[in-house]
This record gives structure tokens, sequence and C-alpha cells, in this order.
């Protein structure tokens, strides 16, 4: 390929041959000059090739100067070329229009051949320089995507295995974690279907309970093993002890709000541990919440986390059915379970069923689990 070949393109639209004359004979050393008469003519070229920087001029016969442009803009392909307007007229009202409509530079007729080749020179290397930054821009923006994408999978995984740690001192896989979040989430989906006064989630929102639930009993990593992992069933005093823990969770991430700056899936999980063992009704714990005062995660925790011990295998009972599981459900609805996500459940019966895997989960766990 000849320095020339891989030249710069200038197409150049005038009707009067000549001026494309003389501006073919001021640029030809330094560039390929593509010389045309009419606009039609130079967008039809345009429609196959491309140019480096077009010199147009204004009052042309058929489509004027302002039409071409108007229809370089118009093109996605095209728009970024840029345009140095030509006209003999020293009308200011056109030289606005035009930088208006998109063009980068305005020259008079008749031009000094200096001059134009001081204009091309100057915007093709503004052109060149704004790619590069833009190229820049977009590395550095990929960078920067990528760097959230690795800080959010390992914040996904840090979580995980909290949750998990949490879930294996209580039980012998983090089985239960999965299966609390898989119902959480079924009842989320079920909400942004059937949207609700007072049930409206947002996509983040809705992300967040259903990642937050996961956290629901890390409070339990503060209870001591010989109450935690007592085979048998507790004492009262004993029992007390284990009513403790969301008191434990929420203090374990308050600190972290505060650091987080109140971020969002914390929060989420700070009102999930709290206040999940609160009651539609008013006789839960640990604040005696009712109704809506109790945070809409940890009304959709509670049914979650419920409906799995309720399915779930003890030492001193067998796992209920999923039918029997469900009218326990039912049947608590509007005392310890909001109604309304008890009738998201009724619809989704089916995957909860999927989730539990059949008709109920044959794990024992360590020891009963009084306080759910």
């Amino acid at each position: 390929m000849s320095a020339k070949d891989s030249a710069p393109v200038i197409l150049t639209v005038d009707d009067d041959p000549i001026i494309l004359n003389s501006i073919l004979s001021v640029l030809k050393q330094d560039y390929s000059v593509r010389p045309f008469t009419s606009g039609e003519t130079a967008l039809k070229f345009l429609s196959r090739n491309m140019a480096d920087l077009i010199l147009l001029d204004y009052n042309m016969p058929g489509m004027s100067g302002f039409d071409v442009l108007a229809a370089l803009q118009a093109d996605p392909r095209l728009r970024e070329i840029p345009v140095i307007f030509l006209t003999g007229s020293v009308n200011s009202d056109d030289e606005i229009q035009a930088l208006e409509m998109g063009a980068m530079d305005y020259l008079l007729k008749p031009f000094k051949p200096k001059s134009l080749v001081t204009r091309v020179r100057l915007q093709l290397e503004l052109h060149r320089y704004r790619h590069h930054l833009e190229a820049l821009v977009e590395e550095k923006t990929e960078e920067l995507r990528e760097t959230n994408r690795k800080l959010e999978q390992r914040d996904k995984i840090t979580l995980d295995l909290l949750a998990m740690a949490s879930d294996m001192r209580d039980h012998d896989t983090g089985e239960h974690i999965e299966r609390t979040t898989g119902y959480a989430r079924i009842i989320v989906n079920g909400l942004m279907e059937n949207p609700a006064e007072g049930y409206l989630l947002t996509d983040t929102k809705a992300s967040d309970i259903i990642e937050a639930t996961k956290l629901h009993d890390i409070g339990k990593l503060a209870m001591p093993d010989s109450v935690l992992l007592k085979p048998g069933r507790l004492t009262e005093d004993e029992f007390q002890v284990i009513k403790t823990h969301p008191l434990h969770g929420a203090k374990m991430l308050k600190a972290a709000l505060v650091e987080l700056n109140n971020d969002s899936l914390i929060k989420e999980a700070f009102d999930i541990t709290y206040c999940h063992h609160e009651k539609w009704d008013g006789t839960g714990y640990p604040r005696g919440l009712k109704g809506t005062e109790i945070p809409i995660g940890a009304r959709i925790s509670a049914i979650a986390d419920v409906f799995d011990a309720l399915t779930s295998a003890r030492p001193y009972k067998k796992a209920f059915t999923t039918r029997q599981s469900f009218e326990i459900l039912y049947k608590d609805s509007g005392t310890h379970f909001d109604p309304y996500l008890i009738e998201i459940v009724r619809l989704h019966e089916r995957e909860f069923e999927s989730v539990t895997g059949g008709e109920g989960c044959t794990a024992v766990k360590k020891r009963p689990d009084n306080a759910g």
C-alpha cells in the first residue's frame, strides 16, 4: 500500500468545478481527495465508503449544504465525520446554524490555500485526539466494570460463606440457607408479578431481600455451643438465650451499616436478622412489632424460615409433608404471618415443592430449633 493509499480521505462537495479543482490542487499532496459536484452523489459515495473529513459547500442546487449536513447527522455511521462548511456568504446566521447542526468549522470563499490546509489539519488532529480520548475512556470504563464485577463476586462469595458459617453451626449442612433463600425468592417474584399497594418492590429491593435472607440467623454465631448444639429440648432459660440471636445479629450488622454508609443490602439484612421472629399479631420477639411495622423483608423471611423448619426432620419429629406445612402456614395467616404474603404462597405451591424436593426434607438437625 502506497503512502497516498493510506492518506486521510477528504471528501469535497461543491457545485463549482473551479473550487473543486482549487481544493484538489492544495490538498492532493498530503490527502486523498474525493470531489463531488452535488450532495446526492457525495452521499451515494458515503453509503459505500468512508471519509476522514468533509468540505461542504453551503449554496448548491438540489440538496443544499444544510440538507447534506442534516443527512450526515441522521446517520450514526457518518455523524462523527468532521465537516467544514464552505460559503461565500458573510451571513453570521448561516454560520451559527451550520455549527449548531454539527459542522466543526466554517471557511469563507475565496479561501487562502494556507488557511484551508491549516483548518483541515487541525480538524483531523482534533478528530483523532477525540477518538483517542474516547478509546481511553472506554478502556478505563471497561476496567472499572471488570473491577466492580470482581468486587461484587467477592462480596457475594463472602456473604454466602458467612451465611453458611452461621447455618452450619446449627445444621449439618448449609442446605437450610439454600432452601429459605429459594422460598424467599419465590415470594419476592410473586410480589413482583402481583403488585399491590404497600407491597411494591424495586428491582434492587427485591434482589436485596433475596440475598439478605441468607443472613437471617447470623446472630446464632454468638450463641453458646451448650445451648445451640444441645441434642434435646431446651429449658425455658435456654430458650430465652436462643431468643437473643436476632439482637446479636442486628448488633453485628449495625456496625457494618455504619462502615458501609447504609448500604441497601446490609440494611435489608439488618431488618431481616432483627425482625424475622416478629409476628403479624404483635406476639413475636424481640420487639413485639405488629403488622406492617415489621419490615417486609423480615415478613417474607419469616415464612421461608418456618416453612423450611416445618418440612425438615427434627430429632423429636419427622418432617411434615409439604401439604401439612402449607396448611399450618394458612392457619397462621393473620396471626403469625402477613395474610397477603400467604396468598402469594398459595399461588406458588408448586414452586415451593420444587425447592423442598418432595414430601419433606429428611435431613435431621443437630438439635430441635425451638426458636425457629
